[in-house]
């Protein structure tokens, strides 16, 4: 198993550096079942705020390259069951912050002080600072 790092993933899914691509594309198709592309909690995090915030990609479509991602045999996530259910539940607010919450969850935190309303009023275990 390699893992990727989030610029490897963004060359692929983005395609705006077309020699990094072919790179990219060359390396995760060369992945197999037995020695699969691993992608951890932080760098899909910073996949998807670069595709939100960098690239302008509507939600929807963030999550159709994250769906897509998972449904590859070829690439295994950290935490992949529970992305699975947080993608298949079409769940409110953005991918990256419930990321976060799932994060500290795993530490045993009983929830994410943040100064983000939004992320605070739809994500479970964000906490609004104020």
């Amino acid at each position: 198993m390699r893992a990727v790092d989030t610029n490897i993933l963004l060359r692929f899914v983005v395609g705006d550096d077309p020699i990094q691509f072919e790179v990219a594309a060359r390396f995760l198709k060369a992945r197999t079942v037995d020695d699969p592309a691993y992608v951890s909690l932080i760098v899909l995090a910073e996949m998807v705020w670069a595709l939100d915030r960098r690239y302008g990609y509507p939600r929807e479509s963030v999550r159709a390259v994250v769906l897509a991602l998972l449904e590859s045999a070829e690439v295994v996530f950290e935490e992949e069951s529970s992305l699975s259910m947080l993608i298949a539940d079409q769940v409110k607010g953005d991918i990256a912050d419930h990321l976060v919450a799932l994060c500290a969850r795993r530490a045993g935190c009983m929830s994410v002080a943040t100064f983000d309303k939004k992320a605070a009023r739809s994500v479970p275990g964000m906490e609004l600072l104020s």
